[in-house]
């Protein structure tokens, strides 16, 4: 039995349909389902059993489940309730890392390149506590990460109680099928391919920052279906402890980025650029790029698919099952 939990989410609803793909249905879905139709994530998704999150430690607690991959968070980088941050985000891995060291189950967990800030010490995943505290995130999301990151190499650095295998990636920026219930948290892609079906011009943020021109701005963007495989290999074949880099290698800018969607729809690019908003103009970072050395390192080799290929992909899902149409 594995566990996901944020399980009718973007990435949890892709991981179990992969682990569905494998012919594997004994999986527990964790997550509330609320009101914003992200059910639908799952509508194809065969699953043995659902639980809440607040219901899951005493499942785990009765059934012992072999490995649990935790993707539920808030994951709003504008959030600012801070203790709705250090509820659901800090809190509740703690318990579920404590629960799994305790009953030796196997846990992989969602981090992020948000923790990095405005990436002035690199990207560069060092797992050691003085480098993981000397990162600056930019905002609430970020810093709680960041912190499930320190405890989590604090605590290897001391000898303390750990999951047999306990490992968090590092997410960069992810796009593909299943991300439509985020709203603004929806990769640009998700979000301008309605917009490039009516025939409407893409609306993407001008720069702020020298050096950078309109739509320049820099982010190394991942298919999903790249983040599920290398959330998979690492529950079989990851090291025993620490916090990998999931991202491509390669920024890409903003513009070329979408420019993918226009041509993988086999239409003429149509960009607009407007002014960041003022309240995201300190927290918004113009460069990211993972390090992919330490990934490489304990053995993950398979290639990470171009943004024309992962875009090109993505578009025909949409353009098979849209589900704003």
């Amino acid at each position: 039995m594995i566990v996901v939990t944020g399980a009718a989410g973007f990435i949890g609803s892709n991981i179990v349909a992969a682990l569905n793909k494998r012919g594997e249905y004994d999986v527990v879905v964790c997550d509330w389902l609320g009101l914003d139709g992200r059910w639908m994530n799952l509508r194809k998704a065969m699953f043995a059993e659902h639980v809440f999150p607040e219901d899951l430690f005493d499942l785990i607690e009765t059934r012992r489940p072999e490995a649990v991959i935790h993707m539920g968070a808030n994951s709003s980088t504008v959030a600012q309730d801070g203790d709705e941050i250090l509820r659901v985000n800090l809190n509740y891995t703690l318990r579920l890392i404590d629960q799994c060291a305790r009953l030796g189950i196997s846990l992989v967990y969602a981090s992020s390149a948000a923790t990095y800030g405005n990436g002035e010490q690199g990207y560069v995943d060092d797992f050691s506590l003085l480098a993981l505290r000397a990162l600056r995130p930019l905002n609430l999301y970020g810093w709680s990460k960041s912190q499930i990151d320190s405890i989590v190499a604090w605590r290897a650095e001391q000898g303390m109680p750990l999951p047999p295998r306990c490992i968090g990636l590092k997410f960069f920026n992810v796009y593909g099928p299943n991300e439509f219930h985020k709203g603004d948290m929806m990769s640009v892609v998700g979000k301008a391919h309605p917009t490039i079906v009516r025939g409407e011009a893409v609306r993407l943020f001008s720069s702020h920052r020298d050096g950078y021109v309109d739509g320049g701005q820099l982010r190394d963007f991942i298919h999903v279906d790249d983040v599920v495989s290398v959330v998979l290999w690492m529950l079989e074949h990851g090291p025993a402890v620490g916090v990998f880099n999931c991202g491509t290698g390669r920024a890409t800018s903003f513009l070329e980025f979408v420019e993918a969607m226009f041509t993988a729809l086999d239409r003429a690019p149509r960009v607009e650029f407007i002014p960041m908003p003022e309240h995201l103009r300190a927290r918004y970072q113009y460069f990211t790029e993972a390090d992919l050395n330490n990934l490489r390192r304990v053995g993950y080799d398979r290639p990470f698919m171009d943004v024309e290929d992962g875009v090109a992909r993505y578009a025909e899902v949409l353009e098979r099952e849209d589900p704003f149409r």
